[in-house]
């Protein structure tokens, strides 16, 4: 029987033993020390904020694995040997494969700050940082304040994770707006805005120089960079991106890069070793895709299609059009194809802006201002129907099109307001057109004959 080993047990090693279950009768093993079960990472927040207890972040129950005969071994690698198909664990134990899938994940970043490795000091990635979190910011008591470095998705998580123990927060973000990397100025600006309204202290174009340590070895204050102000707080909170988990490889023979290089096919260089995840690096990026995508679902789908491959049936990976959702505090964002920021804008392309008055509520649309051929677009507090997008997308629809038929795109709930009037009011002003909304229609969005 063909031995099956998956190192790491998040969404894409999980994704990846599952789908092989239901195509083979092959041995499967998933090694990970981080957790005894898979959970969902991105419901660790919710935790920490008591909307739920961690069993709840568990999609299978107990049961699930012995029942799929996939075996779970926790344990930490030090060392692959893939001249020999053997792993070493906790440093004694060894254990063999015939096919090896590394799925390792993320960690966070540290970008050698002084005291950076102090207690008190930590992440927000793994189980272990959700269980350190508990110990150095329980209550505003104990943490009198704390001090987030990072102005991405995982650092606005954390500080509305604080907040709702009334913990003070201060929030480094080097940039001179919100994720204005990512987002358009419009929709960064919007966010700045609403941090603010949570009462977050949020210091915009600002960067930590060091971490002061008290006489015990626990963070008492940050220095802040540019003008050299020393802010005590009790926690600081290193959000600034993450890398690939891999330094276990290093003499491993397999090629890394920023990440674990492989193919489009998530094979590495060494044969019957693959990589998928967080930790994969395309050795060319995918499109407008980053060569390295940490997201949940681009996570999933390369461990369905690597299960593929190790069943027989070889497939190249292909992710498709880009989409993502987040939440920013109390507004939801969704992103479909691509709406690039002014710092990453291509010549080609052009954005029709629409923000509400009053409400934390705005779109932005990309198209090519050549083609007229609409190529993304960002909603915020919106929801709106990803096959619509998908679709739309796919068979190159114009803008003009799209803003017509934005109703059909819309999936709010019952009662929710809408406003594709006044979105089409505005874009019909911004550009001179005179269309006219077209009603929501079941017949084109399932594609009734």
């Amino acid at each position: 029987m063909e031995n099956i080993v998956i190192i790491g047990n998040g969404i894409a090693g999980v994704s990846a033993a599952r789908h092989i279950r239901k195509l083979s009768d092959k041995r499967i093993i998933i090694v990970s020390a981080e957790t005894d079960y898979f959970f969902s990472r991105t419901a660790l927040m919710y935790v920490y904020m008591g909307h739920m207890k961690f069993e709840h972040t568990q999609p299978y129950e107990n049961w699930f694995w012995e029942k799929n005969r996939i075996e779970l071994v926790n344990a930490f690698v030090n060392k692959v040997d893939t001249e020999n198909k053997a792993l070493t664990l906790d440093g004694s134990r060894t254990l063999h494969y015939d096919k090896l899938i590394l799925a390792t994940g993320s960690k966070p970043n540290k970008f050698g700050w002084p005291g950076q490795n102090l207690h008190g000091v930590q992440g927000l990635y793994s189980k272990q940082d959700l269980d350190l979190l508990e110990v150095n910011a329980p209550n505003k008591e104990i943490c009198k304040r704390a001090v987030i470095v990072g102005g991405g998705l995982i650092g606005i998580e954390l500080a509305e994770m604080l907040r709702t123990r009334d913990i003070p927060v201060t929030f480094l973000v080097r940039e001179s707006s919100f994720w204005n990397g990512v987002l358009p100025e419009g929709e960064s600006q919007m966010i700045n805005e609403h941090i603010l309204e949570h009462h977050i202290d949020l210091r915009l174009a600002t960067n930590l120089k060091e971490i002061i340590s008290d006489e015990n070895g626990k963070v008492k204050s940050v220095i802040i960079a540019e003008t050299g102000e020393e802010l005590a707080c009790d926690m600081v909170g290193l959000t600034a991106g993450v890398t690939p988990n891999m330094d276990f490889l290093r003499d491993s023979g397999i090629e890394l890069g920023r990440g674990i290089k492989v193919n489009r096919f998530l094979e590495t260089n060494v044969t019957d070793v693959y990589a998928i995840g967080d930790c994969a690096e395309q050795h060319e990026a995918i499109g407008n895709r980053r060569p390295i995508e940490a997201v949940w679902y681009t996570g999933r789908m390369m461990g369905e299609t690597v299960a593929q491959t190790i069943c027989g049936n070889r497939i190249e990976y292909k992710p498709g059009h880009w989409f993502n959702s987040a939440k920013f505090l109390d507004i939801e964002y969704q992103t479909y194809g691509w709406v690039f920021s002014e710092r990453g804008m291509k010549d080609y392309e052009a954005h029709f802006h629409w923000r509400h008055p009053s409400e934390k509520l705005c779109i932005t649309v990309a198209y090519n201002k050549e083609t007229e051929r609409f190529l993304g677009i960002n909603t915020f507090g919106i929801r709106m129907r990803h096959e619509m997008f998908d679709r739309w997308l796919t068979e190159e629809k114009d803008v003009n099109y799209v803003m017509q038929h934005l109703a059909d795109a819309n999936f709010d709930p019952e009662f929710y307001k809408h406003h594709e009037s006044a979105i089409l009011s505005k874009y019909n002003s911004d550009r001179g057109t005179s269309l006219k909304a077209k009603k929501k229609s079941f017949k084109r969005i399932f594609q009734l004959t």
